[in-house]
Formats: C-alpha cells, structure tokens, sequence
C-alpha cells in the first residue's frame, strides 16, 4: 500500500526541553513528513492551561493536530504516523508477532523505567529540584545496564535494524548525563546512539540549559 502525505504540515505542539516530544519531532523527521511546532513553555505552566488541557486533559506534550485528528501521548502518536505516513510500516513496527511483541516491550519500557529513571534524573537538574537524585541514578544505570547487555546481542533494541523501539528510547537516553548520569560505562549504548544519528533525517534535540528553576 502506497503511503499517504498529510494535506497540510502536521501541528506539534511540543516543548524544546520534552525527550517525549522529541522523539515525535525526531519520527517526523525520519519520515520526512512536513510539520510545524507550537512550543509550549513548561516552566511557565502552559500546559495546564484551558486551552492546552482542551487538547489533552493529562496536561502533557506533545500533542499532534492532523487534520481533524487531535491526538497525545508520544508512543500513542509515533504508532498512529507510522501506520497512517510510513511507507513500510513493518520496517518500524513489525507484523510478525514476535517481532510486534518485541518493539511493544520497549515501548512499555520508555513509558516506565525510561522515564522513572532517566527522563526523571534529567527533570531533577534541569527544573532544580529539591529532591535527593540517589533512587532516581541508581534507577537510571539500572536500565543502562539492561541496554548495554541487550545490545551486546544486537545493534537494535528490538532487533537487526531500527523500529519505533529505538526513537521512543534514544532522546532521554542520549540526554541522561544532563542528569548526571555518566555513559562512560556503556559503550554498546553509545554505539547504539551513533547508530540512531546516522539515520537519514536524524534531527538531534537540543541540549538543555541545566541548573534554571521551574
């Protein structure tokens, strides 16, 4: 089946400083679809305000306009344009079984640990924080440490080449020293990064101003 083209460039509504919201950016990219960003200041709460609650009442970026279709939820959004835009949908979310079941686990994964861990070291310096980071680090390398052993097996996390796995997973993983949370100790997830930049229409995110409070 031959892949659609959104009539108009797609509404990101996305955050500058949001992993979330980069790796929506980052799929876009990599498929070449036109969009546009509104950017929503976190830090002054635009968020919760009514007329972004009216687009998603979790008070959460990123949130996609599409046409008529509104929709949030990162993970959520990187499913519905792969199937609606990518040319070879099974290239980023396979059609075997295994293989669909083996990209869902790191989905799950980016919606958990990742952002129980990394996601959340980060929030910690970059919003000034006063809580104590231990828990968080030691949640963090505790992932990494799952990663670097997984892709000791394979360059992918779900396989021989890139699915919807890796870009939900890249942004805060890349950013994690950001929350002081060294790399060092992981080269197989650093090759793995290397990998996901070389992609044709890679776009990086931003690093962040550390130390600004909320």
């Amino acid at each position: 089946m031959t892949a659609t083209r959104p009539a108009r460039p797609i509404t990101v509504y996305s955050s500058s400083i949001s992993g979330h919201s980069h790796r929506v950016r980052l799929f876009l990219s990599l498929l070449d679809l036109p969009f546009e960003t509104v950017e929503v200041d976190l830090r002054a709460g635009e968020q919760r305000r009514p007329e972004f609650l009216r687009r998603n009442a979790f008070g959460q970026v990123p949130v996609i306009e599409d046409g008529d279709v509104t929709l949030a939820d990162s993970n959520a959004i990187l499913l519905y344009l792969n199937e609606r835009y990518a040319p070879d949908p099974a290239r980023w979310m396979p059609r075997d079984a295994l293989g669909a079941a083996r990209v869902q686990r790191w989905l799950s994964v980016a919606a958990g640990p990742l952002a129980q861990g990394p996601s959340m070291a980060r929030v910690i310096v970059l919003f000034g924080l006063a809580t104590d980071p231990s828990d968080v680090i030691a949640r963090s390398h505790n992932l990494l440490r799952v990663m670097e052993g997984e892709l000791g097996n394979r360059p992918f996390l779900a396989g021989d080449s890139e699915t919807l796995a890796d870009v939900a997973n890249y942004s805060y993983v890349a950013h994690v020293p950001e929350g002081n949370v060294s790399l060092q100790d992981y080269p197989k997830v650093r090759q793995w990064l290397q990998r996901i930049e070389a992609l044709p229409g890679f776009v990086p995110m931003a690093a962040s101003r550390i130390g600004l409070a909320a």
